[in-house]
């Protein structure tokens, strides 16, 4: 089984903007399964398309499950079989022997930027790049898939 195994931060936005930067790539998702237990997402980003599965969260770990799937049908999925989108421009910075992964949003979720850490366990230790800010890790309102649904702009 597929585990993901991830913490979440919130980026400080003049400090991203001062750091030097790899190019970005630009994803859209689109869900079709998206609740409590299990989301079941379509991700498209250039000439690559997954399917995603996901199980429900325990601490930071949850099973997941990505296949790679032709370009064209992960559009045609995302046209038409998808409930709830984001948009997105991630950039992959390695720092300190890790590869943090930002989600800079844009659409109804512009303003947020997040960055994600993938772990190999759930206490790994790691080295925080200055630009991090709050960890997020435990407020579901961060996932992707509860942007797709209540997204940044509509938060109070």
């Amino acid at each position: 089984m597929g585990i993901e195994i991830e913490r979440k931060f919130l980026v400080d936005h003049e400090k991203w903007q001062q750091l030097i930067k790899p190019q970005g790539k630009a994803y859209k998702q689109g869900y079709l399964l998206n609740d409590e237990k299990r989301t079941v997402r379509v991700r498209v980003a250039d000439d690559v398309a997954y399917i995603t599965l996901k199980g429900s969260t325990t601490g930071i770990s949850r099973s997941e499950f990505e296949y790679t799937i032709p370009v064209n049908e992960g559009e045609e999925i995302l046209k038409n079989m998808a409930t709830s989108f984001i948009e997105k421009m991630r950039y992959n910075i390695d720092y300190a022997g890790n590869v943090w992964e930002v989600d800079v949003f844009t659409g109804d979720n512009q303003g947020l930027i997040v960055a994600e850490i993938e772990l190999k366990h759930e206490n790994q230790e790691f080295e925080k790049p200055e630009w991090v800010k709050n960890e997020v890790s435990d407020d579901h309102r961060y996932l992707n898939a509860c942007l797709s649904v209540n997204p940044f702009k509509n938060w109070a």
